[in-house]
């Protein structure tokens, strides 16, 4: 406790410095993240490594004096499971159908930085380049997420001395999350973070600008989040579910519109909301129809969920080749992921019925939570 109270009052750890708080707190966890990360001791069960082109090199066959193969070595080390997946494809583009289960969105911007935004890493091999491209985007997209949380929470909370040190909170705990190396690694989660939470403090913000009266700025606004809103669901398919905030919105406007009569006013907040769901939902539209054009225009080639109603490569893919659908997961040998995510859900479920219930509430912030609640409630 001394130690604490210690580090608190010497700065190191200081609410009322968030930035350069939550900026060494993350420095220090990703710090030590990598020192985990690179001390691994060679590839353990998971030797999906050795699948990328002329590097089945491991930690165990690197010589101590090749100071580059080390540092490739331990670059390497990030690059697991779903990773082999993302680098191929950013690599080689989408060779094989079962890799349009891993989001575009993620795989086309990692291509751009590293073809075009960051030539000077040409001097790599393509492996190397775009995996450390990939590293360096999910820590500085992570970072950035714990700073759009802490804003998100200021608007939730208020500047107030408990808004504040709930917010910091907030923000630090996303440092530290359960994703752990997930978050270092090239996975699209800290992306998709980032962007998800950016789009969130963008909708909160229209909804203070609108119980303030300004609402031509809250239509941007709530128009914007839905413009950042479609591009987590390019990079992960369950940001759709992020259009459960304007769904909820078009139902409680028109039930203003029933009980309090129409407007223009009410017209127009009606005519962005409408607009921002369907804003979010090409980001789940628009990879599907690119692949459908691949797949489906040649009457040779036709693949069979080409002909169903939705014609969706994501959902078949799922099911077809990694057995994804309801209920397919709840199975005896999947226990103890279950027992491993139960205390996340736990939360999850908690603070969704916590923040649903606070509706009755009159303070503006607080009744935002039913909102933001909504999509959590739902993935829960």
């Amino acid at each position: 406790m001394a130690s604490r109270l210690a580090l608190i009052h010497s700065g190191l750890l200081n609410p009322s410095k968030p930035l350069r708080s939550l900026s060494l707190a993350f420095g220090l966890w990703k710090a030590l993240v990598f020192l985990v990360v690179a001390s691994c001791p060679g590839p353990g069960y998971d030797t999906s490594t050795g699948l990328l082109p002329h590097h089945s090199t491991t930690a165990a066959d690197v010589s101590p004096g090749n100071s580059n193969h080390v540092s490739l070595s331990i670059l390497l080390e990030f690059v697991r499971w779903d990773s082999i997946y993302f680098i191929h494809i950013v690599e080689n583009g989408y060779v094989f159908e079962q890799e349009w289960a891993f989001g575009y969105g993620y795989t086309r911007l990692l291509f751009l930085l590293t073809t075009s935004v960051l030539p000077q890493l040409k001097g790599l091999d393509g492996v190397t380049r775009f995996a450390l491209v990939a590293i360096a985007l999910s820590h500085t997209t992570h970072y950035l997420s714990v700073l759009a949380l802490y804003k998100l929470s200021i608007n939730i909370f208020g500047h107030d001395l408990k808004g504040n040190l709930i917010s910091f909170l907030s923000a630090a705990l996303h440092i530290v999350c359960p994703a752990g190396a997930f978050l270092s690694a090239p996975y699209g989660e800290s992306l998709f973070s980032f962007l998800n939470i950016t789009g969130y403090y963008l909708y909160s913000s229209s909804l203070l600008d609108e119980n303030a009266g300004r609402r031509a700025i809250s239509h941007v606004k709530l128009l914007l989040a839905a413009i950042i809103f479609s591009i987590p669901t390019t990079v992960r398919s369950n940001g759709i579910l992020s259009g459960a905030l304007f769904a909820y919105d078009a139902l409680l406007q028109l039930w203003r519109m029933s009980s309090q009569g129409v407007s223009g006013v009410t017209l127009i907040r009606l005519a962005a909301i409408v607009g921002g769901g369907c804003l979010v939902g090409l980001g789940f539209i628009v990879p599907q129809w690119i692949a459908y054009t691949e797949f489906c225009m040649e009457e040779r080639s036709v693949r069979p969920w080409c002909g169903r109603p939705i014609p969706s490569i994501y959902v078949w893919v799922q099911a077809h080749y990694w057995n994804v659908g309801f209920l397919r997961y709840w199975t005896i040998s999947n226990l103890p992921f279950f027992i491993l995510a139960a205390p996340m859900l736990f939360v999850l479920c908690i603070s969704s019925i916590w923040a649903l219930n606070a509706t009755k509430s009159p303070d503006t912030g607080t009744s935002m939570l039913t909102r933001l609640a909504v999509p959590h409630a739902i993935l829960g």
